[in-house]
């Protein structure tokens, strides 16, 4: 287990520095090619903003991931334990693994689209539905002890349907975003770690490393931006990682294995089903932004927008520390 939690902190490390050393290329990048966010209404920045982030938290989960790749090739001394192990993990998900890893591209892919181009709303959602139903095909799959393939196709493509979009309607103040990401994917890589799931959690802690190293760059101050691609890669992560580890147990009740994740993820689902309640309320299109989110409510009760932020982030942090308890109980 020791060995274990080195080979989780180097990923988290490598990640980080993977994310945060390769950012400067990749806003420079975005502004060779016009992929900015240029000032206008509901916008706060006043000078076009690179949306390199996606490109950022990419390599920060692949950088390392190759580097490890290519110490286990070569064979170096004392990784043969984790190679075993992983070795494993990858013989029995390596369908999902693959289609996870498509997916989160063709994630991205949809997200510079509509960075880019401004995509109709349900261009968008038959983007994030193909992409849903591809890592439901792949075995992905949420049952909720319901013993029926279609509603587990159903449940699944909602699930992730719902955390992209919630993920995507909280980008919405410097590092907001980026920091629920790393949060739930942190915590989520820590109930994998705990149940012995070490691919699942490997990924966890490369997602969680890779967001946290794109952070300093958007919060409290940005010089680059998330953007749809971004956004759209936490969501999709995140919902990924709530379907990957095995959270039921003979020794609890079937009832948390759908609470935990929920738990994890409550403050951007909650924000999301306010929001949607509130502008089906108006008349307004639920895809349409406006200023009715929980961080825009903390400023106008006279928090700053990073007091905001970091509010919003301690309530994440200790739902996601009761849900690790929860496990351990």
């Amino acid at each position: 287990m020791k060995f274990l939690f080195v080979i989780y902190l180097a990923a988290t490390i490598g990640a980080f520095v993977a994310a945060y050393i390769s950012l400067p290329f990749w806003r420079a990048f975005c502004r060779r090619i016009g992929l900015v966010d240029d000032p206008g209404h509901r916008k706060i920045h006043e000078s076009a903003m690179p949306l390199a982030g996606s490109f950022a938290v990419l390599t920060g989960m692949f950088a390392p991931l190759l580097l490890g790749g290519l110490a286990m090739h070569l064979n170096f001394h004392g990784l043969e334990t984790i190679q075993e192990k992983l070795n494993y993990g990858l013989n029995r998900r390596a369908i999902e693994l693959g289609a996870i890893i498509l997916g989160a591209l063709g994630i991205v892919l949809l997200g510079l689209l509509d960075d880019k181009y401004e995509l109709r709303p349900m261009t968008k959602f038959g983007g994030q539905l193909l992409v849903a139903g591809l890592v439901a095909v792949a075995g992905v799959r949420i049952t909720l002890f319901v013993h029926s393939l279609v509603f587990s196709y159903a449940i699944t493509i909602l699930w992730i349907l719902t955390v992209i979009n919630a993920l995507n309607f909280m980008d919405n103040m410097n590092g907001l975003c980026g920091g629920l990401g790393a949060i739930g994917t942190g915590s989520f890589a820590l109930i994998a770690a705990n149940n012995g799931h070490y691919l699942v959690a490997l990924l966890g802690f490369l997602a969680s490393g890779a967001l946290l190293g794109f952070l300093p760059h958007n919060y409290p101050k940005a010089t680059a931006f998330l953007g749809d691609a971004g956004s759209h890669l936490v969501g999709y992560l995140l919902a990924v990682m709530a379907i990957l580890p095995h959270f039921y147990t003979p020794l609890r009740p079937r009832v948390w294995a759908v609470f935990i994740p929920l738990l994890v993820l409550v403050v951007p689902l909650a924000d999301l089903v306010w929001v949607v309640i509130l502008r089906w309320r108006m008349g307004k299109p639920f895809y349409v932004g406006d200023t009715n989110h929980l961080s825009h409510r903390l400023v106008r009760r006279g928090l700053s927008q990073s007091k905001a932020v970091l509010i919003i982030w301690l309530l994440a942090a200790a739902a996601g520390a009761l849900s690790f308890l929860l496990i351990l109980l």
